[in-house]
């Protein structure tokens, strides 16, 4: 039980990058899922080649610089250019 609550945060993380492009904060807050959560998933996606981080800019949510974040196809194949 506790491996698919963990399993479908991870599926929201993913689907939600998809058509959001934001950091870690931002999706933690839009998603009510833990951010140490979301970092974790963040490793494994980008570890699948499934993630990565489009440009780094100041977060909404922290004021800080931070990496925006996308598991979008075709904005990834356009980085890998």
């Amino acid at each position: 039980m506790e491996k698919e609550y963990f399993q479908n945060q991870k599926k929201l993380f993913f689907e939600y990058l998809i058509k959001h492009t934001v950091t870690c904060s931002m999706a933690s807050k839009a998603l009510n899922i833990p951010q140490k959560n979301l970092t974790r998933y963040k490793r494994q996606l980008e570890n699948a080649g499934k993630l990565k981080a489009c440009f780094k800019s100041i977060c909404r949510v922290t004021n800080h610089r931070a990496e925006y974040l996308t598991t979008n196809p075709e904005i990834i194949n356009t980085l890998r250019s």
